[in-house]
């Protein structure tokens, strides 16, 4: 079985997996680069639960959410990279900028976020709570983000063609 699901199928499975008395934690993001901040946060996730989902924003999400330049890597790619990590168990690709409409349809047990975010900015939180769901933030790696890394590679080529 294919880790990469659509939001139907998905649906389904958890469905399924909640009546079997497993816990569901979900989490999402962009996942452009992925790098050791990624795999800890979500090692981290998979901690709290049975199954982990991971929402994965699609390429037009990322731009709106990133700008024109991102993502760097495709979302089926970034979706099969995801896939290889032993902690994640679902994918599904979702176009909108926020998770909110794919919490609502899945309504885990647990929706986590990384540590750079405060609960209380969270959109999709009281969402969670409504339903009965818990939310937390995760432990956050410093100076490991996507966006760092994309800097650091810039300024060495930069560096590298005054050379």
């Amino acid at each position: 079985m294919s880790k990469i699901v659509d939001r139907e199928e998905l649906q389904e499975l958890i469905s399924r997996f909640q009546g079997e008395g497993k816990t569901i934690v979900f989490t999402n993001g962009c996942f452009d680069l992925l790098h050791v901040g990624h795999v800890r946060y979500l090692q981290e996730a998979k901690d709290l639960g049975d199954l982990l989902v991971v929402g994965l924003n699609s390429d037009s999400s990322v731009a709106r959410l990133k700008g024109k330049n991102r993502p760097l890597i495709p979302q089926g790619e970034r979706a099969e990279i995801l896939s290889a990590l032993e902690c994640v168990d679902f994918i599904t690709v979702f176009e909108e900028d926020t998770p909110e409409k794919l919490i609502l349809i899945l309504r885990p047990d647990w929706v986590v976020k990384g540590g750079d975010y405060k609960l209380g900015d969270l959109p999709e939180a009281k969402l969670v709570e409504q339903f009965g769901g818990k939310i937390k933030t995760l432990s956050f790696v410093p100076n490991h983000s996507t966006s760092q890394i994309i800097e650091k590679a810039g300024s060495h080529a930069d560096h590298s063609k005054r050379q």
